[in-house]
């Protein structure tokens, strides 16, 4: 098997998985239709009482507080999402195999949403040790993009791996894969709670279609719980 097969498969393996974890969690993965998103990951039931009786509340994974630095130098947290729906990825600059082909989808993410103040992109490289803040702002500016919507990040890299972990995606540095790294090549879609909503092959052109029309499912969610 070829290296770039080899990566290939390993990113095939990886959105295969996430789908049979959201039919094991959640039944088959149809809620588009039904105008609502499957909510993926673990959950753990939470017993309380209210007025003397007892109420089972559940509780989602959730991606966890994070901190890093976009191609701006500006600090890029939790706070940079709040309340927002958001798109985010994992790449590295010098990528020869599929990340080109998935900053071309992300771009179309990108004008879609250009305007919406409630929609952020965060791509975050898994190789920080060469994409510094300067490479970064280099790749967004030939890119074409803005800071304030599309954040490129870098910093610790164990953060940066743990950070892939959250959001069951794979990353991890391996000398046999082109470029010295392997990494899923999925989109992950999270909602106004850090949820993980939907996930989507970021470098097939129909898939990322429809992450873009899933987009207003969770940006209508969040009007209908005012």
């Amino acid at each position: 098997m070829s290296k770039r097969n080899s990566i290939s498969l390993k990113n095939g393996l990886t959105a295969a998985a996430l789908a049979l974890a959201a039919t094991a969690f959640y039944g088959c993965d149809n809620s588009t239709a039904q105008n609502s998103l499957p909510i993926y990951g673990e959950r753990e039931p939470v017993e309380r009482t209210v007025d003397g009786k007892t109420v089972i509340d559940t509780i989602y994974h959730q991606i966890p507080d994070f901190a890093f630095v976009d191609q701006d130098s500006q600090r890029v947290t939790q706070e940079t999402v709040a309340g927002k729906v958001y798109v985010t990825d994992f790449f590295f600059t010098s990528c020869p195999t599929i990340c080109p082909k998935m900053k071309t989808q992300m771009l179309r993410v990108y004008e879609a949403y250009k305007d919406n103040p409630n929609v952020v992109l965060l791509s975050h490289s898994i190789d920080p040790a060469h994409d510094t803040v300067a490479v970064l702002k280099d790749y967004a500016d030939r890119l074409g993009v803005e800071t304030a919507k599309w954040h490129l990040l870098t910093g610790d890299k164990d953060s940066i791996y743990t950070m892939a972990e959250a959001y069951l995606a794979a990353a991890q540095e391996d000398e046999g894969a082109e470029g010295g790294f392997s990494h899923s090549g999925d989109f992950y879609l999270i909602d106004q709670q850090r949820r993980i909503r939907g996930h989507y092959n970021g470098t097939e052109e129909e898939d990322v279609d429809r992450l873009i029309r899933d987009i207003p499912l969770l940006l209508n969610e969040k009007k209908d719980e005012k």
